[in-house]
């Protein structure tokens, strides 16, 4: 049973490292040019907030609700939000829909960008790992290339402003790739939880889905309607959430 559980673990933590290494494959563009259309980076953010609202309720609030009714996963949603609430509170960092936020901080503009990506991260990791710590590496697999599939725009959305900033093509796309790195880490935490002590699953799953949810209505959504560009955004949103919600029946 202990071999089975450290398995797991390093699958769990395998799967998280690729989703989070999407993001250095998003950024993979700045190689090339300095500029992509805002209206399709808007597209494609709103498409990354579809496939996290629909892993968010298929992949993590439906297994909390069905191991621990609604009682158990309401209290985990609030309580996830509410420390991405704080996190975001009392972290310095940087939304261009919202200017700067948290402390002062004496880091550049664009560094507290890419941390602000960095924070919103972890959730990510955290919903991977949780999922494979449920034992089911179909579900676990499903939200990790749903992860990957949606770091991958902001892989982009992290190095196109660090070019524009003097940085080089390649130190760009390092620093890009980076950000994703902190998946990792919340998959491990994740995963290791869950499948040491297996009451904590739906508190996990609820958890990681109060945390993405405030992720999606804080940062992303608000992003992608700043350009001018809502109905295009609003468009991608749909088509992410369709493509997990086929990802997620079909293959989980």
């Amino acid at each position: 049973m202990k071999s089975m559980s450290m398995e797991i673990i390093w699958v769990g933590f395998a799967a998280s490292m690729l989703a989070g290494l999407a993001t250095g494959a998003g950024a993979l563009p700045v190689l090339f040019t300095k500029r992509v259309s805002a209206k399709l980076l808007d597209v494609m953010l709103g498409f990354s907030a579809g496939v996290m609202l629909a892993a968010t309720a298929f992949s993590l609030i439906v297994p909390a609700i069905d191991l621990s009714g609604p009682f158990v996963a309401t209290l985990g949603i609030i309580l996830g939000a509410l420390v991405l609430h704080l996190i975001d509170r009392f972290v310095p960092h940087f939304h261009p829909a919202l200017g700067i936020e948290g402390p002062p901080s004496r880091l550049a503009k664009v560094w507290l960008f890419v941390l602000a990506i960095t924070i919103h991260n972890f959730p990510e990791g955290l919903a991977v790992g949780v999922s494979f710590g449920s034992g089911d590496i179909a579900t676990g697999l499903v939200i990790a290339m749903a992860i990957g599939l949606q770091n991958m725009p902001e892989g982009l959305a992290v190095a196109l402003p660090l070019v524009r900033e003097g940085y080089s093509r390649h130190k760009s796309l390092l620093y890009g790739a980076l950000t994703g790195l902190v998946e990792p880490l919340g998959g491990l935490l994740g995963v290791a939880l869950v499948s040491i002590f297996q009451p904590l699953l739906p508190w996990g799953l609820a958890f990681a889905a109060g945390a993405m949810l405030f992720v999606v209505s804080d940062e992303m959504i608000p992003e992608s309607h700043r350009k001018g560009f809502e109905r295009e955004a609003t468009f991608g949103l749909i088509a992410g959430f369709v493509v997990m919600m086929l990802l997620d029946t079909l293959f989980a």
